[in-house]
């Protein structure tokens, strides 16, 4: 009987593994409602009626959303924005790693329309979460002629929006996953970092983290301070004296130096004697004047 020996698993390419980490990260999944302008970007709709995103279309677009990112010679010239707050960390950290401004949280009406605000700004390219979230800014883009960049789900308007990257914007995971994705493709199309060589920096970092989970992390990774234990002797008694009940210092010790007895201010039994009012005047020589008699010292001179 012939045995057959099966054959090595094929190495995925970029694209094949990127799509599966998509896939692991759902951001294939859509909403039961579908926008007459995503219709293009879907594959099929399930039996309970959630549409299922093309993710080849979605690392088609990745790729013109990051040529367009490097075409702008100036990064500070971008600003990446999200008012969703699973999106927020997500945001900072892409903008941490290409150098982009990053908004994250409520945005600001007039920042980019009004000249008598201080944080107005005029940035050359716009690269936002969600359309509809962050419909504020959109507008605002539209006023000032400004292209903008969007993850946009089955049912996102796709209104004002140059580039819309069909993706399920409303998960945690799916969110981190594209931002991560587009960081990496940004990089390498700017030569930082070297193509198909795995980038260091984890997909987990760009994932939103609850705060009572990352209080708790920070406790576990809190450094405790090391608890100081006796020395209860290890060492032979060849290098180190015996401590113990046997030892006799007395016997080497020095003899006890008896107490002296103090002088007594008042006339207490433990007081001696002679005290300050028993010791002697001290004597005082009497002057002498040449060719003359001594010089007897009255009460002032003295």
């Amino acid at each position: 009987m012939a045995t057959t020996t099966a054959a090595p698993p094929r190495q995925l390419s970029d694209k094949e593994a990127d799509i599966q980490m998509m896939l692991a990260a759902e951001v294939h999944l859509g909403t039961k409602n579908c926008d007459f302008q995503m219709e293009r970007y879907v594959f099929k709709r399930r039996n309970d009626g959630i549409y299922i995103i093309n993710l080849g279309k979605t690392w088609e677009k990745l790729q013109l959303a990051a040529r367009v990112i490097v075409a702008i010679e100036n990064p500070k010239d971008i600003i990446v924005q999200s008012a969703r707050p699973y999106g927020q960390r997500a945001v900072l950290k892409f903008a941490q790693h290409t150098g982009v401004n990053a908004i994250a949280g409520r945005h600001t009406p007039g920042t980019f329309t009004n000249q008598l605000q201080t944080s107005f700004n005029e940035p050359r390219l716009l690269i936002l979460t969600d359309p509809r979230t962050d419909h504020q800014p959109i507008k605002e883009a539209a006023l000032g002629n400004i292209p903008t960049i969007a993850f946009c789900d089955t049912d996102s308007p796709m209104r004002y929006v140059d580039i819309g990257i069909p993706a399920n914007n409303k998960g945690k995971h799916s969110i981190g996953c594209l931002f991560w994705l587009l960081a990496r493709m940004v990089l390498q199309m700017r030569g930082s970092l070297r193509p198909g060589h795995k980038w260091d920096v984890m997909v987990d970092l760009f994932f939103y983290r609850e705060p009572e989970e990352a209080k708790e992390q920070e406790e576990e990774e809190a450094v405790q301070a090391p608890e100081y234990l006796e020395y209860s002797g290890g060492l032979g008694g060849d290098q180190w004296p015996t401590q113990g009940a046997e030892a006799t210092w007395s016997a080497d010790a020095a003899p006890a130096i008896p107490a002296i007895p103090a002088a007594g201010w008042t006339g207490e039994p433990g007081a001696t004697q002679e005290g300050w009012d028993a010791a002697p005047a001290p004597v005082v020589p009497a002057p002498i004047v040449e060719g003359g008699a001594p010089v007897v010292a009255s009460g002032w001179d003295m």
